[in-house]
């Protein structure tokens, strides 16, 4: 784990997106001037991940090899960048995964980084974010419309935020798959296409009627594509438009086979998913009422290259998001920042002997603020409803390994601690869910009066294994429940692979008196 000191993405240092997508795995290496990302390097290789997604959620041998070489050459390029300067993020194929587990540990061993699932969500306000920053600049709402490959996500903003987000499961390589399997393009595979579509946009193009947004845009390869095409036919001599998409739909059923199509301005690899992504962008167009769509050249790498400054910076997503939960949620404010407080107190003791560093003080303090959440269903067994709403919230900024790891932690914070949670985690979470869990533990049990006092002074050492807290002699004998409370705690603790011991002082001078487990 990083120091305790804060670590800044400077001037002239690189950063690296790695985007795992449907079809494509694509790769942006940045280097940093004046705050801002400069593109100086780009790989991409047409995975086409989800057309290796079978029914029952196991991935083909030969989609799972393409993905481990590709990852490998990606890999070699990132050789020497510092882990904190790479995102790697995978996208709806992984998301649908029976063991995706299984499957990042062979992909995380050849990129050499973490990998992070993202929700359909959090993968639209990256879009949008990467987008954004490529448009000019403008106060009103706008239309981002991204085709992947196993899925499209709708994003309205304003700015550089994200107002309303959805994602659809339909990409440009599944919809080929499901309608057009055999190749053939028919009027009628096509139609039963844009139908059922349509019927999953009607959610809520309602909706998205009403945000009033007045640009649209579309930032995939596909829109690209498209784009490219009906320019290149004389179809549209700016952008897509309505019109543009029905007559290469026309031209597309005229020509019948996906195999043999030809178009000026359709490159080769594009060609086995157009039908797919036309079929998308024609219900869209539909349901939204879009009239015109210009192509951005900017999407989700981009947004993660933003994203990682964002963090590195001190404008983190998440901090908000979890602010925004307790506060939906009921969170007594009052209490939750007496128990940050004091666990941050506890943190900043033991950080240097665990090696803890300026990320996981803020997880700690993410959990701190939440732990209460699940009492806004029940006092009894809360700490499970507050893993359960942390584990499905859509949570801006956080992938869901790390909503996993913030469940985990709040759902261990009392009670017997189930030791699985912590070994459901991807590995390098797992040290630190059971330091963050500890240390979280001890300060909602000197915070139980839930009312402002002021606590004795308290000193924690700790070894890899062992935790020893020393309190004033006199304080401890004047509180019978808390010396009862963490005596009961070293069974919960042990149970995280630490030890627990206290010991007292009286007069300023250790007087041992340990209480050992």
């Amino acid at each position: 784990m990083r120091s305790l000191e804060q670590n800044p993405i400077r001037n002239g240092e690189l950063i690296a997106a790695v985007d795992l997508g449907s079809n494509s795995f694509q790769m942006l290496v940045a280097r940093v001037e004046h705050g801002q990302p400069r593109v100086i390097d780009r790989l991409r290789d047409s995975v086409r991940l989800a057309a290796g997604l079978r029914a029952d959620g196991s991935l083909a041998a030969a989609e799972r090899n393409r993905a481990t070489a590709c990852l490998a050459r990606f890999g070699q390029r990132l050789a020497g960048l510092p882990t904190q300067h790479v995102r790697a993020v995978a996208t709806n194929t992984v998301r649908k995964l029976a063991h995706p587990a299984s499957f990042l540990m062979g992909a995380e061993a050849a990129l050499g980084a973490p990998i992070e699932i993202v929700s359909g969500r959090e993968e639209g306000r990256l879009i949008f974010l990467g987008a954004a920053h490529d448009l000019p600049a403008s106060r009103e709402a706008r239309l981002v419309i991204d085709i992947g490959g196993g899925s499209t996500e709708f994003i309205i903003g304003r700015g550089l935020a994200p107002l309303h987000t959805e994602s659809v499961q339909a990409g440009c390589v599944a919809t080929t798959l499901r309608f057009f399997p055999h190749g053939k393009l028919t009027r009628p595979l096509w139609e039963r296409a844009t139908t059922e579509i349509g019927v999953l946009l009607q959610q809520f193009a309602g909706d998205y009627h009403a945000s009033g947004w007045q640009e649209a845009y579309g930032s995939s390869g596909t829109a690209k594509s498209i784009g490219a095409i009906v320019h290149r036919l004389g179809l549209s001599e700016e952008g897509i438009t309505g019109a543009a998409i029905a007559a290469l739909r026309e031209e597309l059923l005229r020509q019948g086979d996906i195999g043999k199509l030809k178009l000026p301005g359709l490159v080769k690899e594009r060609t086995p998913i157009l039908a797919g992504g036309v079929v998308i962008l024609e219900a869209a167009f539909a349901a939204l009422g879009i009239e015109r769509m210009e192509v951005c050249e900017s999407s989700m790498r981009e947004g993660l290259l933003w994203d990682l400054l964002g963090r590195a910076g001190g404008n983190d997503p998440r901090t908000a998001s979890v602010d925004a939960l307790a506060s939906r949620y009921g969170v007594d404010l009052a209490q939750a920042r007496r128990v940050e407080a004091t666990a941050l107190q506890l943190f900043d003791q033991v950080a240097p002997a665990w090696q803890l560093g300026a990320d996981a003080r803020e997880w700690l303090s993410w959990a701190s603020r939440v732990h209460e959440i699940g009492l806004a269903i029940a006092h009894s067994q809360h700490q499970h409803h507050g893993a359960y709403i942390l584990r499905n919230a859509d949570l801006a900024g956080f992938s869901r390994q790390e909503q996993q790891l913030l469940a985990a932690v709040v759902e261990a914070h009392r009670r017997k601690p189930d030791k699985a949670l912590v070994r459901a985690l991807p590995q390098r979470h797992r040290q630190l869910a059971r330091y963050v869990t500890a240390l979280l533990r001890l300060a909602v049990l000197f915070r139980r009066a839930r009312r402002a006092e002021s606590l004795p002074p308290m000193q924690l050492h700790a070894t890899r294994h062992r935790l020893q807290l020393e309190l004033p002699h006199d304080w401890l004998d004047q509180h019978p429940l808390t010396q009862a409370d963490l005596l009961q705690e070293r069974q919960p603790l042990a149970e995280l692979g630490l030890k627990l011991e206290l010991s007292t002082r009286a007069g300023g001078l250790p007087s041992r008196r340990e209480q050992r487990a």
